[in-house]
């Protein structure tokens, strides 16, 4: 009997083997989330007692199939934040999880390398500069640059208006919009006159500055990068209206729907009238017009396709100073400028997500000088035509979910471009080249404890024009001394190819090699209570860069040369960068103390020495500060600017190669933003003053060719159109479904 029993119980277990085995499956998915709502990926998400898990991909999501049965504890961990677990019954039917996870005290995320950038915290979660940020700086004239020219490692040179950074020139500084590096992102301009960007920071929903040591996958950039990001949806429909008293009106309308967003805009701006209240030292004539068109998609639950398009046009008439032209050598600049930007971004499967772009650039100049005939005294016009067409691919792969401990992100990069100049004077000159480049990287960053994170990477490309290549090895690493501050170092290889204006005239380019800038760097980051300090020290060596060799000029178009171009000047620049950024001290009030002390010599083009670059400061101070001034619904803002004195190249001094120095630059800039509405529309008016103390700054000299009577090149200086700008604006908004609401500062 017993025998029986055991044999039947056998045969009901053989029999149920296989019944167990066609248990229907349950397919789990979800999202992780921290406690603000953003994804967190990497997160390990799995059945306790099985070996049925998955992990998040860079959007948090998760999703695996088991085929345990019952009900069973779901655990969720990852570093720097406490565990999870929720009890889940596995019946076979799909279940959809939500988890979001509390930070512990000493979280991972606070570990970050910021060696070389401005921001606080996470770099995947804020940046110090917003689009309000930018334009309620005084004396930064809402421009990008204007903005980040008041931190550290730059020396501002007001006859430029462009960023140059730890003894770099403006063109070793990149930006990149929306990953894509950008061929033209100033509008066109004269020598002596400063530029502007040609984006709006409204379009921006983050703007991150790196003065060195920045990922592998930025190229072409020897001394830092601009990082600009473009808004996702528009937060709401409005429309809006802005008249300035410098002529100009800007009209704008987005219209918001539940998956998708278009924002249209147009702008006009006249200056003749301004110059006729305001006399000028220099400009004469500044006519702009444009639109833009910002096409927005949401595809599927996390993916987003954009489409931006915007074209310029731009007339500038000035005098440029001239020791020949007592009242300024008569010039002026046409300019036609399009761009075309398409991105998408989205998940793919197994933890793999991808961003890709094309932007495409057509950007056309036609600059007039007058000359005059020695002999004769005739004056002749001189024409110089520009035209500039390029197209940037990009392709990206992230892989957040490869372990808990470390991610990759692995991309390609392609340009194309056709450069072409066109002399008329008394002949016809025309120059040319075209490049094609190809530029691949790939990056790990890894974890290495709660306290040592890292990011190894390595970036190669090759240039059509060189016929060469390179490759550039990166390393960062971060440590946290406590949970207020950190250790960041960076170390690295950054590679240009020289300007476009030395590949149009030089003979045989391909003789030409990149230029070439080795960073090495420390950073001290200290944040807490909304107040950071940071601190770095910083080298850079500069080897290729190239040099002409002095002779007999051949021409005036080309003063040196061009088949004596080569790849043999050096330089070095070294210094310390500090930050003092304040919101918590003084309430409603913002302020940062940045300074820079820069030591830097180079050799390069027409020098004939190691020397200190015309561009560059030894010391550099700026101090910003802004109030909310709530019963007034006022925004006050200052900043106080202050460079050493600049070295320059005097012909007449005879101690040495640019042995001159010219004043030391100093700005006292105000603003002010008045919050009310106007017909129940929520309504701005600024009003914005640069130089408000009308210090006579000096930018520079520039000498005749031939000595005078007395012996001497004869100099004239190079100033400022004006000792001060005035404006105001008058900035509404209508939006039917917000009331305006003006107890707070402005966005």
């Amino acid at each position: 009997m017993k025998r029986l029993l055991l044999s039947l119980l056998l045969l009901l277990l053989t029999a149920a083997r296989p019944l167990a085995a066609q248990a229907p499956a349950t397919t789990l998915s979800g999202t992780v989330r921290d406690a603000a709502g953003r994804a967190l990926p990497g997160v390990n998400v799995f059945l306790k007692s099985t070996f049925d898990g998955a992990s998040t991909d860079s959007l948090g999501r998760f999703r695996f199939r088991t085929r345990a049965t019952g009900t069973l504890p779901l655990v969720v961990t990852t570093l720097g934040y406490l565990p999870q677990e929720q009890s889940v019954v596995l019946d076979g039917t799909a279940k959809t999880l939500a988890f979001v996870l509390k930070e512990v005290r000493n979280q991972l995320g606070d570990v970050v390398i910021t060696s070389g950038t401005f921001e606080a915290g996470d770099t995947r979660r804020s940046t110090v500069f917003s689009a309000r940020d930018v334009v309620t700086t005084a004396g930064a004239s809402a421009d990008v640059a204007g903005a980040f020219n008041t931190m550290p490692g730059t020396t501002r040179n007001g006859e430029e208006g462009r960023l140059f950074v730890r003894g770099g020139a403006a063109g070793e500084t990149k930006q990149y919009l929306d990953g894509l590096l950008l061929q033209s992102p100033y509008n066109a301009s004269l020598s002596g006159v400063p530029a502007r960007g040609r984006f709006s920071p409204m379009l921006f929903k983050g703007m991150a500055f790196s003065t060195g040591g920045y990922s592998a996958e930025y190229g072409q950039a020897l001394s830092a990068v601009v990082v600009l990001n473009t808004e996702d949806l528009a937060p709401e429909t409005q429309t809006g209206i802005s008249l300035l008293s410098l002529g100009g009106l800007s009209l704008s309308h987005q219209h918001r729907a539940e998956r998708s967003s278009v924002a249209v805009t147009g702008d006009y701006l006249n200056m003749r009238p301004y110059f006729g209240l305001v006399p000028q030292h220099l400009l004469t004539a500044f006519e702009s017009g444009g639109g833009s068109v910002a096409l927005r998609q949401k595809t599927g639950e996390m993916g987003m396709l954009k489409l931006y398009g915007q074209f310029t046009r731009q007339t500038l008439g000035v005098r440029l100073p001239d020791a020949e032209w007592p009242a300024g050598r008569p010039a002026g600049v046409e300019s036609g400028n399009s761009y075309v930007n398409t991105t998408f971004r989205g998940p793919l499967r197994r933890g793999w997500s991808v961003q890709t772009g094309l932007a495409a650039t057509r950007d056309q100049q036609s600059q007039r000088f007058t000359t005059r005939d020695a002999g004769t005294g005739e004056e002749h016009q001189q024409v110089a035509r520009e035209l500039e067409q390029s197209l940037v691919g990009r392709l990206v792969l992230t892989n957040d979910s490869a372990s808990a401990y470390w991610n990759l992100k692995v991309g390609v990069e392609g340009l194309a471009q056709r450069d072409q100049q066109r002399y008329q004077a008394q002949r016809d000159t025309l120059f040319q080249f075209d490049e094609g480049r190809a530029a691949g990287f790939a990056e790990v960053n890894f974890t290495l404890s709660n306290k040592l994170v890292g990011r190894v990477g390595g970036r190669g490309e090759y240039s059509a024009v060189l016929h060469r290549w390179n490759a550039a090895p990166r390393v960062a690493v971060a440590y946290q001394l406590n949970e207020k501050a950190q250790l960041s170092g960076a170390w690295g290889y950054f590679y240009e190819t020289p300007a476009n204006d030395l590949l149009l005239r030089a003979r045989a380019p391909q003789a030409l090699r990149f230029e070439r800038a080795r960073h090495l760097q420390l950073t001290y980051l200290r944040t807490y209570q909304d107040r950071t300090l940071r601190v770095e020290a910083y080298t850079k060596a500069y080897a290729s860069l190239v040099r002409y060799e002095p002779g007999q000029p051949s021409s005036a178009l080309t003063p040196y040369d061009p088949a004596s171009y080569r790849s043999a000047g050096t330089g070095y620049a070294r210094g310390v960068d500090v930050l003092w950024r304040d919101k918590k001290t003084i309430k409603n009030g913002d302020y940062w103390i940045s300074y820079g002390l820069l030591d830097t010599r180079r050799q390069q083009r027409q020098d004939p020495v190691l020397a200190v670059p015309t561009f560059a400061a030894r010391h550099n101070l700026s101090v910003v500060g802004k109030y909310w001034v709530g019963k007034m619904h006022t925004l006050v803002g200052a900043t106080y600017t202050y460079n050493s004195p600049r070295a320059y190249y005097n012909p007449n001094d005879l101690t040495g190669y640019n042995a001159g120095r010219l004043p030391s630059f100093q700005d006292l800039s105000l603003n002010a933003s008045y919050v009310t509405t106007l017909r129940k529309n929520f309504t701005i008016v600024h009003v914005s003053c640069t130089n408000v103390l009308g210090r006579q700054n000096v930018f520079g000299y520039r000498y005749g060719p031939v000595r005078d009577a007395s012996g001497q090149f004869p100099g004239v200086a190079v100033l400022p159109s004006a000792p001060r700008m005035v404006f105001v604006a008058l900035l509404i908004s209508i939006n039917k479904k917000r009331p305006a609401d003006t107890t707070t500062a402005p966005e």
